[in-house]
């Protein structure tokens, strides 16, 4: 057949959830920035917690890309 696509649909899936963590590493630091807007004092603090979050969501990603490979 023309036109045939051969290959694992594991990439596919993993693009289609890597939309997760992207959305949520945005949140994170959109709620960061507007808490430092609102208390600027709390930069430090608030940062720290941003950090964690965002390693958190970056995890998940990297789990994922790490499981697409090996179920393929």
């Amino acid at each position: 057949m023309l036109g045939e696509i051969n290959g694992s649909l594991n990439m596919i899936g993993y693009g289609l959830a890597a939309i997760g963590p992207g959305v949520g590493i945005g949140l994170i630091f959109a709620a960061y920035i507007s808490g430092v807007a609102r208390q600027p004092e709390a930069q430090s603090r608030l940062q720290s917690i941003a950090i964690l979050g965002f390693a958190l969501a970056e995890a998940l990603a990297i789990i994922g890309i790490a499981l697409a490979f090996v179920l393929s």
